[in-house]
């Protein structure tokens, strides 16, 4: 399969191992002096170590690449001993990773090996707490939270436009980041979507006039955002019951931000309906540096 998986500059690397200690999943070891990823099948693809890296050795690329495999990482990892187990699973905890962190449960479990379950911070109690959360959110317009409840609201031009000093704002809806957002809200229904990195808004000038006019909107942070399966999910129901009738994608030129493209084909590759997606990348001076159609 096709996905984002890093990629190492050896002229770049200085051997100082950071990496290695940042990617929990065991992906990366020092091989004669470099850091080296020693298989496709323990790299997330969501680029922590990059951020670890002090020479700006590791970026991400789009390649041909097995997809992570839970089990191979527990096959790797168990027999470093269960500190290194819990140790890893309770990282998959923080990140809200639960498909793995149950994987890796059971892997325990069916090999009988000799870890203390006990230890692990307590998963069930999230999961449960997270998937209420969701629909809270989803039915409820966002429960007790002000901040997730659901609005939708239409822009009014101004009386006259040109004497107007303040540049008018084109969001049509509250909340925007998309673990908050009911993919079936009024607002994605038969309308043309715009997915944003963060970063984005801040720095194009023309986020509102020329990106988000007219579109539904969601925001996400592939590096620093968690649970990304979720986010394939809410975009597959945009899909396939909001039938939006296009995607379009807005990333920044770094590295780490091509990882919100990769969840949008992840969504298209598995929604019943096809829809365009356009990649827009913009710069960090706020250019826009690409803007194509990329899949259908």
């Amino acid at each position: 399969m096709k996905r984002t998986i890093i990629k190492i500059d050896e002229d770049l690397c200085n051997g100082c191992g950071l990496c290695v200690e940042g990617c929990h999943e065991g992906a990366l070891q020092m091989i004669d002096g470099k850091a080296r990823i020693i298989s496709d099948l323990y790299c997330d693809g969501l680029g922590a170590c990059i951020g670890e890296c002090p020479v700006g050795a590791i970026t991400l690329e789009e390649r041909e690449a097995e997809p992570y495999n839970e089990i191979k990482v527990m096959e790797r990892i168990s027999p470093k001993g269960e500190a290194t187990v819990i140790a890893h699973l309770n990282h998959l905890i923080d990140h809200n990773q639960d498909e793995y962190v149950q994987q890796g449960i059971n892997y325990i479990k069916e090999n009988n090996l000799d870890i203390d379950l006990t230890k692990l911070k307590n998963h069930k109690e999230k999961v449960t707490k997270r998937e209420n959360d969701m629909k809270n959110i989803q039915n409820h317009g966002g429960g007790g939270c002000p901040g997730a409840k659901m609005m939708s609201f239409d822009n009014q031009e101004t009386a006259n436009p040109a004497q107007s000093t303040v540049q008018q704002s084109e969001l049509r809806q509250w909340p925007v980041q998309l673990h908050l957002v009911n993919p079936q809200a009024p607002y994605f229904q038969n309308a043309d979507a715009l997915l944003a990195a963060d970063c984005a808004a801040f720095a194009s000038g023309e986020f509102h006039s020329k990106l988000l006019k007219g579109k539904g909107l969601a925001i996400a942070c592939p590096k620093l955002d968690t649970n990304m399966d979720v986010y394939v999910e809410k975009l597959t129901a945009m899909i396939d019951k909001a039938n939006i009738n296009t995607l379009a994608v807005a990333i920044m030129e770094v590295p780490c931000c091509g990882g919100l493209m990769q969840i949008a084909k992840k969504a298209v590759e598995q929604a019943e309906r096809k829809i365009p997606i356009k990649k827009i990348v913009i710069g960090i001076k706020g250019n826009v540096l690409e803007e194509e159609w990329v899949m259908g």
